[in-house]
């Protein structure tokens, strides 16, 4: 296949870590990682503040290039591809960023409208059919459409942030911590909307989250990253690659600890299980 040309893509892309490591500055963040994302899969991303969880996305959408190894998405190598090709295929990608990201200037209907008017592929019809189905898709009412960001509750923007993310109908959605400041209820509701995400479009699946009621609710597989600054040149940067099942029953000390919330050395002490979602939706991978 060639390097330089970027593959028509109707459903959910495929992609793949072989051997990426980075550097930033002088300090590694990430080393040695080896990954399949499977087409349709949600992967979730766990580990320690300062594990590299969030330059982990921004490699995937090719922000950030590896120093060492490849980032392949539908086995195209990302460094490979120029930079008008990559922002051709930035198109394939939605993103969550962790507080909404949105514009303060803007209405809710115009900050939901503006990769499609960036763009320039649309009708203006068509563009507030677009942001009416992506707002009824994330549970927002039409009478928000004046409303600035200003005017939203935390859940609201982040809601927003969802289906500004959704318009473009991509193939990736990639999730930067998305309940961060949330309360419990609100943070069940995002939750909610990436499972039903994942299950009603044909899109692949990538959350970075601290937050063990997501991995729950949501994951197909996880994969839990360790600090670096931690580690022998030797130890693998990964603690744990699997399902959530898998996850619950890992031995691995560093794995107890973080499930249980304390220092390894506690680790010997029984350990609360991975909380079940007390939401409507079923958890994935997880028999309650």
């Amino acid at each position: 296949m060639s390097s330089g040309t970027i593959q028509a893509l109707d459903g959910p892309a495929t992609m793949k870590l072989e051997g990426v490591g980075i550097y930033l500055g002088q300090s590694q963040v990430l080393r040695g990682i080896d990954l399949d994302i499977q087409a349709g899969q949600t992967l979730v991303v766990i580990g320690e503040s300062g594990c590299g969880k969030s330059v982990f996305l921004k490699l995937l959408i090719g922000l950030l290039q590896p120093t060492e190894g490849r980032v392949l998405f539908q086995d195209q190598d990302l460094k490979l591809l120029s930079e008008k090709r990559l922002m051709r295929l930035r198109l394939k990608y939605g993103y969550l960023f962790q507080s909404g990201a949105l514009f303060d200037s803007l209405t809710v209907e115009e900050n939901v409208a503006f990769p499609m008017k960036q763009q320039g592929i649309v009708s203006e019809e068509t563009m507030r059919q677009r942001v009416a189905e992506c707002l009824e898709d994330v549970g927002l009412p039409l009478s928000l459409w004046t409303r600035m960001p200003s005017d939203l509750s935390g859940g609201q923007r982040k809601r927003v942030g969802l289906a500004r993310a959704l318009v473009m109908q991509p193939a990736v959605m990639l999730y930067d911590e998305p309940t961060t400041g949330l309360d419990p209820i609100m943070t069940g509701v995002i939750n909610d909307l990436i499972l039903k995400v994942a299950r009603s479009r044909p899109v692949t699946s990538i959350v970075v989250t601290h937050e063990l009621r997501t991995l729950a609710t949501v994951a197909d597989r996880v994969i839990m990253l360790r600090p670096l600054a931690r580690l022998e040149s030797w130890e693998s940067q990964v603690a744990f690659e699997g399902t959530p099942e898998a996850l619950r029953k890992c031995p691995n000390p560093i794995v107890q600890a973080f499930l249980g919330g304390h220092s390894v050395a506690e680790s010997a002490h029984p350990l609360p299980p991975i909380p079940d979602s007390a939401h409507v939706a079923t958890p994935r991978g997880i028999q309650p």
